[in-house]
């Protein structure tokens, strides 16, 4: 199997303004305030791990910081400047792995990866072979996706954190229909990242088997993130 090689420019976080950082951040869904007062901070080499009960908001808050979604207040900030202000850099510089693995159902496992690739802003030198091989997918490549277990779906999706070139990986429950080696790939696949340098932000009830990971927990219902 091939190497994946990846590393990213190091920053010192006592100079550099954190990768992504949030203030006072407030959302509102049919006139009821989901959270608020949430404030946080993500530095190359994090990775950070939302965690709360079901409806707390932990998919709306990935959504945020994507920006797919807008805040009643607050702010979101890239390397210290609004994301409206640098909004292409941003979006260029992350991967989101949405709850769902968004695979197209009448397309094959490498149809669909060629379709998540082109649809990116820039990928490495790995092949759509070689991704989708190294998440266990070899021999599966050329069936339509319909014909794939609810895992393989979520492998494929997966697939494109090995080729992606973005610094910030957004993953809501990435772990969901992934048997214990997947767990223990995906795992390896968060580390090598954030060892190179780039950052995770989760939401996951999975226990990580990882270096340092910080913990934010949405209580819901208005109450801010606390760790």
């Amino acid at each position: 199997m091939p190497d994946i090689q990846k590393s990213f420019a190091r920053e010192d976080p006592l100079s550099q303004p954190p990768l992504v950082s949030v203030e006072n951040l407030a959302f509102e869904r049919d006139d009821t305030c989901l959270f608020e007062n949430i404030d946080l901070t993500v530095n190359a080499g994090d990775i950070l791990q939302i965690e709360g009960p079901n409806g707390s908001g932990k998919t709306t808050l990935l959504r945020l910081l994507t920006t797919a979604l807008e805040p009643r207040s607050g702010f979101i900030r890239y390397r210290g400047q609004s994301v409206t202000a640098c909004r292409h850099e941003y979006l260029s510089d992350l991967l989101y792995v949405g709850h769902q693995p968004a695979v197209k159902l009448t397309l094959t496992a490498e149809e669909n990866l060629r379709w998540m690739v082109a649809a990116s802003a820039g990928s490495n030198n790995l092949s759509i072979q070689e991704a989708l091989q190294l998440v266990g997918l070899s021999g599966y490549t050329d069936l339509p996706c319909y014909a794939l277990s609810a895992g393989q779906h979520r492998r494929v999706a997966l697939a494109r954190l090995l080729m992606s070139q973005a610094k910030l990986w957004y993953l809501d429950e990435p772990f969901t229909a992934i048997d214990k080696q997947g767990v223990a790939f995906l795992e390896s696949c968060l580390q090598r990242h954030v060892d190179a340098g780039g950052a995770v932000v989760l939401s996951t009830h999975q226990d990580l088997a990882l270096g340092a990971v910080r913990k934010y927990k949405l209580e819901g219902q208005g109450r801010g993130l606390r760790s």
